[in-house]
């Protein structure tokens, strides 16, 4: 016994207008020369092409790929040439084009290998998922969520329901009513194959009371099997998901979670049919049913059209009269959209489009402010407060939205229906969810971007460590080298390191011997620090006077040390002359040894131990001989003749000046200066060239080679004529890039040899 129906709360009882498409059998539309296949068709990441333009297709052949796995699959609706891949018009209100693959039909309707399935029974779960995501299949229902990977949300073993969807609450639209009187056979496959993918416990098929012959023509088709299909009673939004649950089983989908988070899933009547197709016979998804309803057609119906039709074309069929239709609705009147344009094609999601007449749907009245009637809250199936939402939309609260649940809201419209203040209650609702989530949006990318940031920062600084690490092994392998010396080697006295510095100096070694010694130093003072821990450690008479061993040789190889150095720096300071390659190699020097001394500094940290200490003292010593070089180099070149340097600041004041003159000149003739004006301006810049040459001479520069270029200027129309050639040569590119059609092609050549004849037909003999 079936169990009890249950109800939701709110809804609204809209006058029904579903007989007018339903007095005849589903036709099939003609077959058009033309077929537009946007790649977003569904909820999630758009498919991937993988066509090329100029390649021949079969029907049902792969012509996208899923783009992720929240994704599905395009494939060819017939046989025909891909033309065209790029932006062309989609059913939106913005009427925003988007990508999509144009295919030029050749009327053969030749098939491509299609892969049956016999038995779907010996198929795994798997597998049948795999076939279902391999056909293409987003819900038919309108939501256009991919199938598979609805079905794949939850492991089986957590559904107990399966839920099938007939409801069809929306006025004027009746494609799953036609399709279940004359296709209810075809839809019991469909739930066969989802009962033993899904393996629930029980099958629930819900159909409003309104369709009656679809109720007499399912149940025969169910025959004997364990099928619960139940009739409920007619109300706006019971097709609703959450609102079908609802009725049939009594328990609420959770604020912000999915029906498989209570055991259930829940597929539309033609999305069971589409699976079947896939299953039993290897047919993707390439076309659907679809009301064409409304007092601007003739012949109201419902067709079998292929994806990618123009809406256009569809509405001819049924004998539209332009002069008639107003508003072009893409769905219902409640829940549908606005389309601009009879040129988008038909997409999976597109279960009616209604043209209406004025008369059928005038424009709603001017909106008046809310007067807090609470209509609107009454008749809301998500028990949401749709006026606090409005207000908050309208301030932009985001917080305040998402504390009130706007994302339980489904759009339904029945607030703004009953609303009698006329406001348009749900395109606040639409626009404040699309704003969030664009923020949302920018903050992942903003959260990617720093973990990113912080990722390779954390890589320098595991480099920086490594270099470190090996930077202390090797002064510890000279460290034990040393110390398995039986003596500390002798140091030179500092006397006689510096008679020997000098010496070298004359022989152009000294250079190499300062090195020298600066590692002899450093390696001493890691000898030292060594030898001073291991003794803080075990103290012992050897280790002491090990010890001081080590300090006065340290203390021997720093003297030499500084002696040395004290010789390099009296070295510069005799130089008679500084060139400025040299200053120039010393400021470089000095950057990085300043550099290299606090990148030591960070790596090491606030506690180095004593080898690091001892890193950073030798890069500190290196930094400070590298400023006093520098420093000793910048006092040589500032002790240069005074008389250089005055020939120098003469020949740049010259050189202003000239630029000075020069500039007065032309801004009077642009000015349309006179001669009589003009004439003392050239005599000023002929006294500055002169000036300039004078200081030249007395700097020791040579004189440049001044020249004179008569630079005609553009006038407008040559201007215009470059601009526009300009333009057509970029279009052209732009057009061949993207792969357009021969004849936009020959119009962009005939532009760009237009232009080119124009400019040059302008040019001067």
């Amino acid at each position: 016994m079936s169990a009890p129906i249950q109800d939701f709360p709110g809804g609204i009882y809209p006058p029904a207008n579903k007989r007018q498409s339903t007095a005849g059998a589903i036709v099939k539309a003609p077959l058009p020369a033309r077929l537009i296949l946007p790649l977003q068709q569904h909820t999630g990441s758009p498919a991937l092409p993988c066509v090329s333009v100029g390649q021949r297709v079969r029907k049902g052949q792969l012509i996208a790929d899923a783009g992720s796995a929240i994704s599905a699959a395009l494939h060819a609706p017939t046989s025909g040439r891909v033309s065209a891949i790029g932006e062309q018009p989609y059913p939106h209100p913005s009427g925003l084009p988007v990508m999509a693959i144009v295919i030029e039909t050749d009327g053969l309707e030749e098939w491509a290998p299609l892969t049956p399935c016999s038995d779907f029974r010996g198929e795994t779960p798997g597998e049948l998922l795999e076939r279902i995501r391999r056909a293409g299949i987003a819900g038919l229902g309108g939501a256009g969520f991919p199938t598979a990977a609805k079905l794949a949300a939850r492991a089986s073993e957590d559904l107990h329901t399966l839920i099938i969807n007939g409801a069809e609450c929306e006025p004027y639209i009746s494609a799953d009513d036609m399709l279940m009187r004359e296709r209810a056979s075809e839809l019991v496959e469909g739930i066969d194959i989802l009962a033993h993918l899904l393996q629930p416990s029980q099958v629930l098929i819900g159909i409003e009371d309104d369709k009656p012959e679809a109720i007499a023509a399912l149940r025969q088709a169910i025959g004997e099997r364990a099928f619960d299909l139940r009739v409920i009673p007619t109300k706006y939004p019971s097709g609703g998901e959450r609102q079908l649950i609802q009725i049939l089983s009594g328990r609420e989908v959770p604020s912000g979670g999915l029906p498989a988070d209570i055991g259930m899933v829940c597929v539309n009547v033609a999305t069971a049919v589409a699976v079947r197709d896939a299953v039993l016979l290897g047919q993707p998804l390439i076309s659907r049913i679809t009301t064409l309803t409304g007092a601007a057609l003739a012949r109201p119906m419902n067709v079998e059209a292929l994806l990618g039709t123009p809406i256009g074309e569809l509405l001819d069929f049924a004998g539209l009269d332009h002069a008639l239709l107003d508003r072009l609705i893409l769905g219902g009147p409640l829940m549908g959209l606005s389309l601009p344009s009879l040129h988008a094609p038909l997409i999976k999601t597109a279960n009616c489009l209604l043209a209406a007449s004025r008369a059928e749907l005038p424009p709603p009245p001017p909106a008046l402010p809310c007067i807090r009637c609470g209509d609107c809250a009454q008749v809301c199936p998500a028990s949401l407060l749709p006026q606090q939402l409005h207000f908050f939309a309208r301030g932009g609260d985001h917080e305040q939205l998402r504390a009130h649940h706007l994302f339980d809201c489904i759009e339904c419209g029945a607030c703004a229906y009953v609303c009698p203040s006329s406001i348009p209650l749900v395109q606040y609702y639409r626009a404040a969810k699309a704003d969030i989530r664009e923020l949302q949006h920018k903050q992942q990318k903003a959260e990617h971007s720093r973990l990113r940031f912080e990722q390779r920062q954390e890589r320098l600084r595991r480099e920086e460590q490594r270099k470190a690490e090996e930077r202390q092994a090797r002064l510890e392998r000279a460290a034990r080298a040393r110390e398995s010396q039986a003596a500390p080697p002798a140091r030179e006295a500092p006397q006689a390191a510096i008679e020997r510095i000098k010496a070298e100096k004359a022989l152009g070694n000294a250079g190499e011997h300062l090195k020298r010694l600066k590692i002899d130093a450093s390696m001493a003072r890691v000898a030292l620090q060594k030898a001073e821990k291991q003794l803080a450690a075990h103290d012992s008479e050897p280790l002491r006077a090990q010890v001081d061993s080590l300090r006065a040789a340290a203390e021997q190889a720093q003297a030499a040390l500084a002696a040395a150095e004290a010789v390099e720096r009296a070295a510069p300071s005799s130089a008679p002359a500084v060139d400025d390659g040299a200053l120039k190699k010393a400021k470089i020097e000095a950057a990085m040894a300043r550099a290299q001394l606090k990148k030591s500094e960070q790596a090491f940290g606030t506690a180095p131990d004593a080898t690091q200490q001892a890193s950073l003292a030798q890069l500190r010593d290196a930094a400070e001989r590298a400023e006093r070089h520098l420093q000793v180099l910048q006092a040589a070149t500032a002790a240069k003749p005074s008389e250089d340097n005055a020939g120098i600041a003469a020949l740049k004041n010259a050189k202003i000046a000239l630029a000075t003159r020069r500039a007065e000149l032309k801004k009077a003739e642009r000015q349309g200066a006179d001669e009589a004006e003009l004439a003392p301006l050239r005599e000023a810049l002929a006294n500055a060239e002169r000036q300039l040459h004078a200081a030249e001479d007395a700097s020791g520069k040579p004189a440049p080679d001044l020249q004179r270029i008569d630079k005609r200027p553009v006038d407008a129309a040559t201007r215009a004529l470059k601009t526009e050639l300009a333009y057509a040569r970029a279009d052209l590119k732009k057009l061949e890039r993207e792969g357009a059609d021969a004849a936009r092609l020959a119009v962009a050549r005939e532009r760009l040899a237009n232009a080119e004849h124009a400019l040059a037909a302008r040019a001067p003999e």
